[in-house]
């Protein structure tokens, strides 16, 4: 098959090209290796070849420097020399098409989701609940369904949480699970949440996926990067549970592709090891079953992590392409896992896979393809390709500019706060009718006396139009419960 038709990756000992078929690039992925070894640099390479290739990119920034790929690289000292090394590889110092995102808003166009679309069973990981304050969140959002209530922001669930405390009666044959302390430690839960800075992820506008989807003009798939750097370390959680909802909005809303010509999205899940860190068992069984679906639906999965043994045996099983930087073992813990990631190889008679993984230079890795049927390939000691935009980060002014250019541009950075549980629920509470509460911007609707006929038309047109509108989005958050609500019921019921 023609170089052009293939995924460049770098080169052998020889100096001959090692690559990956485009076709089988949904196939899923490992970047793993030892802190300082090159793992970020490649994962900058896999992106641009994605975007080159037309495929969109969603990735996490973790230590800030892979904004990079929105500036031209300009190759000195031994990246220059291994560009030299490898004669046939095009590479032209150029920028790529980068969209930055930040769930704080700060350093990127804000990212949110609402809970209505996040569902109860990723809620309850990331709050990390008990089995009993679970059996209460489901039945909370159990009731806003049937009385359709749209939770969107934490100000909404607190509301429902509260209005149910008040009058459990709306709970019916839900209301054995609703237990008033596991209310109150839910709403405990909630506050700590908030101190972390974690409400700026939920409330809308909600991240569309077609956003992210979307080809640039010139016909480049866009790179799109969630600022991680801080978010990583002081929210663990809500870094990883936003990574699980975006899995499943994904495999929910795709359509089946079948053995496309390549992928439509590459995900890059870095520090992946905190996707499986202390998850609940049946949460990690959804995500196996999904990572093995979800590349029918023309999504590659790549995980990058120190070592392969942060991620579980059936998430391994399932990895098409393997880039393994150098190791260092020195315990016997670590001998033992270093030779278990010897064995995950295919063999090559040509190469003693156990000694090079300690020998491995900055930017050399063991390298596992899958061959053009879909079987994995021998494996094979190659210098990865240096990437064609700036290794290092981009400066505060080169960020501002790309926020300026970015197609989303004004569409998210402005927060929407419409009608939604806590105002239904405080109108209850004050014993106005729905129809005549004060709006948003604190205008309400004057009764009047007169007129009453031309009144109790608008309100009733009002009225289908918020039935309609609640029930479509009922509809959408039971597609959401249909992937990541179902095991909850399941549990329920036993």
């Amino acid at each position: 098959m023609p170089l052009a038709d293939n995924f460049i990756l770098g080169a052998d000992p020889q100096g001959q090209p090692v690559a990956q078929a485009l076709r089988l690039t949904n196939r899923h992925g490992l970047v793993a290796g030892a802190t300082g070894t090159g793992k970020t640099v490649t994962l900058q390479r896999l992106a641009e070849l994605f975007s080159d290739a037309g495929v969109a990119v969603f990735a996490a920034d973790i230590k800030g420097d892979l904004c990079g790929l929105g500036a031209a690289g300009n190759p000195q000292g031994k990246v220059a020399e291994r560009i030299a090394s490898m004669p046939w590889l095009q590479h032209s110092p150029q920028a790529y098409p980068v969209t930055l995102w930040d769930v704080a808003g700060k350093s990127g166009h804000p990212l949110r989701t609402t809970l209505s679309e996040m569902g109860p069973l990723l809620l309850s990981n990331l709050l990390e609940l008990t089995d009993s304050q679970q059996a209460a969140l489901y039945a909370a959002f159990q009731v806003a369904d049937r009385e359709g209530l749209l939770l969107l922001d934490l100000k909404d669930l607190k509301a429902l949480l509260n209005h149910l405390k008040e009058h459990p009666e709306l709970l019916s044959e839900d209301s054995a699970l609703f237990a008033g302390a596991s209310a109150q430690a839910l709403l405990r839960r909630l506050a700590t949440l908030e101190q972390q800075g974690a409400e700026a992820l939920f409330g809308e506008p909600a991240l569309q996926l077609e956003d992210i989807l979307h080809p640039d003009r010139d016909g480049r798939g866009r790179i799109h990067l969630l600022d991680a750097s801080r978010l990583v370390h002081e929210a663990p959680k809500v870094y990883a549970t936003f990574l699980l909802w975006l899995l499943a909005e994904l495999f929910e809303q795709l359509p089946e592709r079948g053995d496309a010509e390549k992928p439509v999205l590459a995900l890059f899940f870095d520090e992946a090891h905190l996707l499986f860190t202390d998850t609940p068992k049946a949460l990690q069984e959804r995500l196996e079953q999904v990572v093995r679906l979800i590349r029918s639906k023309g999504v590659g999965v790549y995980f990058v992590t120190q070592s392969p043994s942060d991620l579980p045996d059936d998430v391994l099983a399932q990895l098409g392409l393997r880039i393994q930087h150098g190791l260092r073992a020195f315990t016997a813990k670590e001998q033992k896992s270093l030779r278990a990631v010897a064995d995950g190889f295919r063999p090559n008679p040509e190469i003693d896979t156990l000694s090079v993984l300690t020998e491995l230079g900055i930017g050399e890795a063991l390298v596992g393809t899958l061959e053009e049927k879909g079987t994995p390939a021998m494996v094979q000691r190659v210098a990865i390709a240096p990437p064609q935009s700036r290794i290092g980060p981009l400066n505060e002014a080169e960020r501002a500019a790309l926020l300026r250019s970015s197609p989303q541009a004004g569409r998210y950075d402005k927060p929407v706060d419409r009608e939604s549980a806590y105002e239904l629920l405080m109108a209850r509470k004050a014993q106005v009718p729905v129809e005549q509460a004060p709006s948003k911007s604190g205008k309400g609707k004057q009764a009047e006396t007169d007129g009453f006929g031309e009144m109790a038309s608008e309100l009733f047109g009002q009225a289908l139009k918020t039935a309609v509108r609640q029930a479509a989005n009922q509809i959408g958050r039971q597609l959401v419960r249909g992937l990541m609500g179902s095991l909850l019921g399941s549990s329920k019921r036993r």
